[in-house]
C-alpha cells in the first residue's frame, strides 16, 4: 500500500470513527433548531443574521465532511446507498433557490436518519417490507372499488355530497376507514335515511380498519424480527470465523511448541 492509499485509509478511518460520527449528529440537531427558529419572524428579526451565518457555517461542515468521504473512499462511496442519501439530501441544499424552495434546506435533518444506526435498521426494515406492503395495498384498492361501487349504488341518489360517484365514495370510505368523524358525520346521517346502513358501514369497518391496516403493521413487524435474526445469524458466524482462526492459531503455536521440546530432548540426549 502506497503512501496515497494509507492516508485514504486513515482520513477514511477517522471521517467514520464514533467521535466525528457524534459530533455531525450534534451539528444536525443544531441545524435543525436553527431551522426551525428561522420560521419565526420575531426571532429572524432579533437574530437573523446570525441564524443565517450559522446556518451557512453548518451546510458547509457538511460538505466538507462529503468531500472528505470522496476522496477517502473514492468509488467505493457511491456502493453505499447511505452515503448516496447523504449526497442528495447536502447537494440539494447547494441548488440556488428563492422562495417556497428554501424549505427544501430542512431536509437536511434527515440526515439523522443515515446517521443513528437505528433509525437506518428502521428504513431499511420498511424498504425491505414494501413487497408484501404491496400486495395488501393491492387488496386494499380491490376492497375499496367494490365497496365505493357498492355505496354508490346504495346512497348516492339520497347524499350525492359523499356517495354520488366512485371518486366520492372511494374518499368517504377513506375518511370512514381512519374512524375521522365517520359515526356523526357519514354513517348515522345515511342511517337516518337508510336504517340498514350499518350493515354496511359496520362490516367496512371491521374489515378495512381492524384487519387490512393490521396486516400492514405485521408485515413490518415480521421484516423486522426477519431482518433481527439475520444479524443474529451474520454475527454468530463472525464470531465462529474468529474461534476458529484462534484455535488454529493455538494448535498452531502447539505444534511449533512440541516440536521444539523434541528438538530440545534430542539435542539433550545427543549431549547425554
Amino acid at each position: 500500500m502506497d503512501g496515497t492509499s494509507q492516508r485514504k485509509a486513515r482520513l477514511g478511518r477517522w471521517i467514520e470513527s464514533s467521535a466525528v460520527q457524534r459530533l455531525i449528529i450534534l451539528l444536525i440537531v443544531v441545524n435543525a433548531v436553527t431551522l426551525g427558529l428561522e420560521t419565526s419572524k420575531q426571532v429572524m428579526e432579533t437574530a437573523g443574521g446570525l441564524l443565517n451565518l450559522l446556518d451557512r457555517t453548518l451546510l458547509g461542515i457538511f460538505v466538507a465532511e462529503i468531500l472528505v468521504k470522496l476522496y477517502a473512499f473514492g468509488r467505493r462511496f457511491f456502493r453505499n446507498p447511505w452515503n448516496l442519501f447523504d449526497f442528495f439530501v447536502v447537494g440539494i441544499a447547494l441548488l440556488p433557490s428563492t422562495g417556497p424552495l428554501t424549505v427544501l434546506r430542512v431536509l437536511r435533518v434527515l440526515r439523522l436518519i443515515s446517521m443513528v444506526p437505528r433509525f437506518r435498521f428502521v428504513v431499511e426494515s420498511l424498504l425491505r417490507a414494501i413487497p408484501g406492503i404491496m400486495s395488501i395495498a393491492g387488496l386494499l384498492v380491490i376492497l375499496f372499488y367494490v365497496a365505493a361501487v357498492m355505496a354508490t349504488g346504495l346512497f348516492g341518489e339520497r347524499f350525492p355530497q359523499w356517495f354520488g360517484s366512485i371518486g366520492e365514495s372511494m374518499f368517504s370510505l377513506f375518511q370512514v376507514m381512519t374512524l375521522e368523524s365517520w359515526s356523526m358525520g357519514i354513517a348515522r346521517p345515511v342511517m337516518e335515511v337508510y336504517p340498514w346502513a350499518w350493515s354496511f358501514f359496520v362490516p367496512f369497518i371491521l374489515i378495512a380498519t381492524f384487519t387490512m391496516l393490521n396486516l400492514f403493521i405485521a408485515i413490518i413487524v415480521s421484516t423486522m424480527q426477519s431482518m433481527v435474526e439475520e444479524q443474529k445469524e451474520q454475527e454468530t458466524a463472525q464470531i465462529g470465523e474468529l474461534v476458529h482462526v484462534e484455535n488454529a492459531e493455538v494448535h498452531a503455536e502447539l505444534r511449533a511448541l512440541r516440536g521444539e521440546i523434541q528438538a530440545l530432548r534430542r539435542s539433550l540426549d545427543g549431549s547425554g
